[in-house]
């Protein structure tokens, strides 16, 4: 017997079922939340390409009413996968040689996505923080609870 499966509640990705991202209930736009929380970054320096990426962590509610552990949201401290520009290097993100970045433009409080493994975790003003390369981004969302 086949099973069926709503396409609201998961999809087929190269043969695997993939379930939806989990949309969680915010009271402000975690973006707003992030910058007001990390404050002025102006004595911050970054060199050359690397970036500032403020950790993504999930609230504890989701949009349907399901509260997420204590446990859950404290694995988005070591493996969340989004993070929100708060600070560049002078270099960050130009173009080289290898056209890395060709035709992309990457600015302030843009969602980046990279693996969980990459950077160097910092707190910065009581924000969880990771320093990046730029090369180490993978990739942009406009909502951050669409990657997890």
């Amino acid at each position: 017997m086949k099973q069926i499966v709503s396409p609201m509640a998961a999809n087929e990705i190269e043969g695997e079922l993939q379930m939806p991202p989990m949309i969680m209930e915010h009271d402000t736009d975690p973006a707003k939340k992030i910058i007001a929380e990390i404050g002025d970054l102006s004595t911050v320096e970054l060199f050359n390409n690397q970036i500032l990426v403020a950790t993504y962590i999930r609230p504890q509610k989701t949009k349907s009413g399901i509260y997420l552990t204590d446990k859950t949201t404290d694995e988005d401290r070591y493996q969340s996968k989004v993070g929100l520009i708060v600070k560049m290097g002078p270099s960050a993100f130009e173009d080289n040689a290898e056209g890395w970045f060709k035709g992309e433009e990457f600015n302030l409080n843009d969602w980046l996505v990279f693996r969980s493994s990459d950077g160097w975790n910092v707190t910065v003003h009581g924000v969880l923080c990771r320093i990046l390369t730029d090369t180490q981004v993978k990739g942009r969302v406009n909502n951050p609870d669409e990657i997890w």
